[in-house]
């Protein structure tokens, strides 16, 4: 692992090599840690990296039954990914050259996995590494002002087309192309929604910051930086302003009330977080599992070939 140049930097994942396994297979020692003791491994560490157990396509499914015994499908996800097997997916399928900034999966929506695991099936020839973030330490990091003006929370805008159209359709968001259990699922969600003749438009309110269930850390928690187009940098902003009003994005961010968030807040957010990062560079077979509030991730450009799986479970 890596990391970026901050003098005070304060945490790093948990690594945890075959050799300190005694050479057991990564699905044994995790039998031997047991369903309690993972938790309480990884609820101090907020990230485990497994690493030198030779785990393989064929072996990785044993792993995932210890790491994941709940594996969640990725309805109302927003990034572009390929389901391999069951609930086992492509990580996103965002083009190679640009870095994903740091999120927690599906804080956007109203309930999000606690827990991702990733698995390095094919390393990449350079670059690629999966930053991790610790989401206090991030929170911690940003100007008060932006802090505060976050307080009071923000609305995440979807424009989901039929079909045809910039970003995910809703039928491939939601796994299903029916328009009953879509609004069954939006209910639950707390969320506002409205057909239109090319797609859906959902409305979000969500809170910026929430608090850990078991350690009571307060995190920064939210994907205003990957919604907003100031995130995206400025000649894709551009071209986004340049074919459609905001209103009508893909999707898009304001805070609670509907006003616009500064572009100068969200690169603060996203160059803040990516600047903290502990990088995770893969190698095959590696394993990395996290605490989806305590740590959020991204991913860093990379050249070749580059194969990661990752699942989720509540």
């Amino acid at each position: 692992m890596t990391t970026a140049p901050l003098a005070d930097r304060a945490w790093t994942p948990r690594e945890i090599t075959a050799d300190e396994a005694g050479g057991r297979g990564l699905a044994d020692h995790l039998g031997d840690l047991g369903a309690d003791g993972l938790t309480e491994l990884l609820t101090e560490h907020k990230a485990l990296v497994f690493r030198g157990f030779g785990v393989t396509p064929e072996s990785v499914e044993p792993v995932l039954d210890r790491l994941l015994p709940n594996r969640l499908p990725y309805v109302h996800g927003n990034s572009p990914r390929t389901r391999v097997k069951g609930n086992l997916y492509t990580s996103t399928e965002y083009p190679q050259r640009f870095t994903i900034s740091m999120h927690n999966e599906l804080n956007y929506a109203r309930r999000w996995p606690a827990r991702l695991a990733f698995y390095c099936e094919t390393a990449a020839e350079s670059g690629g590494a999966t930053p991790v973030v610790d989401g206090a330490l991030w929170l911690a990091s940003l100007d008060a002002e932006v802090r505060e003006a976050f307080a009071g929370g923000i609305r995440y805008v979807q424009n989901l087309h039929d079909g045809y159209g910039l970003g995910k359709s809703w039928q491939d968001t939601f796994e299903t192309d029916d328009r009953a259990e879509v609004e069954r699922f939006l209910a639950e969600s707390e969320a506002e929604w409205e057909w239109g003749p090319d797609g859906i438009r959902v409305s979000q309110l969500r809170q910026a910051v929430t608090t850990h269930p078991v350690t009571g850390a307060e995190v920064w928690f939210n994907q205003a930086d990957q919604w907003h187009p100031a995130g995206l940098g400025d000649e894709t902003a551009k071209e986004l302003y340049d074919i459609l009003p905001p209103e009508e994005f893909p999707q898009y961010v304001t805070f609670a009330d509907g006003t616009p968030i500064p572009d100068a807040y969200v690169t603060q957010i996203r160059d803040r977080g990516l600047e903290l990062a502990v990088d995770v560079d893969w190698r095959v077979g590696d394993v990395l599992l996290i605490d989806n509030v305590l740590t959020a991730h991204g991913r860093r450009p990379f050249e070749g070939s580059r194969r990661i799986l990752v699942a989720m479970s509540d």
